[in-house]
């Protein structure tokens, strides 16, 4: 770090502590709260939804590289609803233009139908990679849905200016459609387009939500008590200043400063 010192690592190693001791409460057994995340909480319903109607869902998983933080928040993501449609008899079509997320994706759902003891319900061929680019993978996408008439449409991950392109042909069909995205650039395309979206962090918590696993969940909430102290420190250092209490502002200074 390059500038790194006593005051960081202290910093650091806080941070470090109070996220493990919240992982470790939840594991303990310990009732770890995350607020309710309303396009979350209809992610059940848009599956039940398909069921009755005997039409197959959609998820894409974005278009950033597997690594991506938001990707890896969407396989958490489908994993849900993969097991969701297990459960209720209900198909779920992947489709992606990143390769290396087929495999996964292709794991992620065999294993949630056997999971559920209905491996016979799994098609590799609903694990959909579609070569083609930018705007061509969402006309692809339309494609689909046309074909398959669709009844309720995911979109979790990171997107480009493709986002509209996704969503609009999905309001053509009828489709109930839910997102998540972190892009600040995409949220008013997705709100406009979508029923329920799942905005910024709210992506980032949404695999710890749906799975109720203790480790996530230790983790979220440590990670906001940290958010939280930080912001705390900010207002007090922000309230020196305007009230001009070099004091207390050379105090904060000396803990937190170089």
């Amino acid at each position: 770090m390059q500038h790194a010192n006593s005051q960081i690592f202290i910093i650091i190693m806080a941070i470090a502590a109070i996220i493990l001791y919240k992982i470790f409460s939840a594991r303990s057994g310990k009732e770890i709260y995350i607020r309710r995340i309303a396009g979350l909480k209809e992610i059940d319903e848009a599956v039940g939804r398909a069921t009755e109607m005997g039409r197959p869902m959609l998820f894409n998983t974005g278009n950033a590289d597997f690594t991506a933080a938001p990707t890896l928040a969407a396989i958490g993501v489908l994993g849900h609803v993969a097991q969701t449609a297990a459960k209720m008899g209900a198909r779920v079509i992947v489709f992606t233009c990143v390769p290396v997320v087929i495999p996964v994706a292709e794991d992620v759902v065999k294993g949630a139908y056997a999971a559920e003891g209905r491996p016979e319900l799994f098609d590799a061929k609903d694990i959909r990679f579609l070569a083609a680019q930018g705007d061509q993978t969402a006309l692809a996408s339309a494609q689909i849905m046309k074909d398959e008439k669709t009844a309720s449409h995911f979109y979790f991950g990171s997107y480009d200016f493709t986002a509209l392109l996704y969503t609009e042909p999905g309001q053509h069909v009828g489709a109930v459609q839910i997102a998540g995205c972190a892009e600040p650039n995409q949220i008013p395309f997705f709100i406009a387009t979508c029923d329920y979206t799942v905005i910024g962090e709210e992506l980032y918590a949404a695999g710890a939500y749906l799975t109720r696993e203790p480790t996530m969940l230790g983790s979220i909430v440590g990670q906001d008590y940290c958010k939280i102290a930080i912001l705390l420190v900010i207002i007090a250092g922000t309230l020196l200043v305007t009230f001009g209490s070099t004091s207390g502002l050379a105090i904060l200074y000396n803990i937190f400063g170089k």
